[in-house]
């Protein structure tokens, strides 16, 4: 599992007018190949009527699935650029689907490229960006009487609270990327009356700032 990794925060569309040409971009997160299949025959369906429905997607944490179609337009012009805009990105787990509606002024192979990478990079710069970042579960069940001096160093030192159960003691879960320190931090905070269990590992998303 690598450390971290970005995508985008939800699924969005962005439109613009390129030379009488109506570029419209989809964007959807998908965590499968056929999600991103699925995704696209949608798009297809959805605007029959356009020229071209063209795609890139970039799946895994390794970016180990890659694809890109140029969907009728001139080899290359298209879904390749679109996936180098994700690259550049270095976003993961992404669809994105731009349609065409032709407008009646041809672009050239030099026009298309630029029309549909700036149509993907204009709908992400509307979208918001995630990163996320591979924490530790940390679980912390203490007496009741410990409870706020827990709580004031958390919030202090800007742990993450994922969650806290109210039972005969607390147990507060805390998601930390330095498990050890935390650890020593509490047991010292608490004089060694707490009792401390890692849980799972997983990802923690929180918005990049544009």
């Amino acid at each position: 599992m690598q450390d971290t990794y970005h995508t985008i925060q939800k699924d969005g569309q962005a439109e613009l007018e390129i030379k009488k040409s109506r570029f419209i971009c989809s964007l959807k997160r998908v965590y499968t190949e056929q999600e991103a299949k699925d995704f696209i025959q949608q798009l297809k369906k959805e605007h029959w009527k356009a020229n071209h429905n063209c795609s890139a997607f970039m799946i895994g944490q390794e970016n180990e699935i890659q694809r890109s179609s140029d969907d009728g337009e001139p080899a290359g012009t298209a879904g390749h650029p679109m996936l180098e805009v994700l690259k550049k990105q270095e976003l993961i787990n992404v669809c994105a689907v731009v349609t065409r509606y032709f407008g009646g002024i041809k672009l050239g192979a030099g026009g298309l490229i630029r029309a549909y990478s700036h149509s993907v990079s204009h709908a992400l710069e509307e979208t918001n960006i995630v990163e996320g970042t591979l924490h530790q579960e940390v679980y912390v069940t203490i007496d009741y009487s410990l409870l706020g001096k827990l709580q004031n160093f958390l919030e202090q030192q800007n742990y993450i609270v994922e969650d806290t159960q109210f039972l005969e003691n607390v147990t507060t879960c805390a998601l930390v990327q330095d498990t050890e320190p935390f650890i020593t931090a509490i047991t010292e905070l608490l004089n060694g009356q707490a009792e401390l269990q890692k849980g799972e590992k997983r990802y923690y998303e929180r918005l990049v700032q544009k």
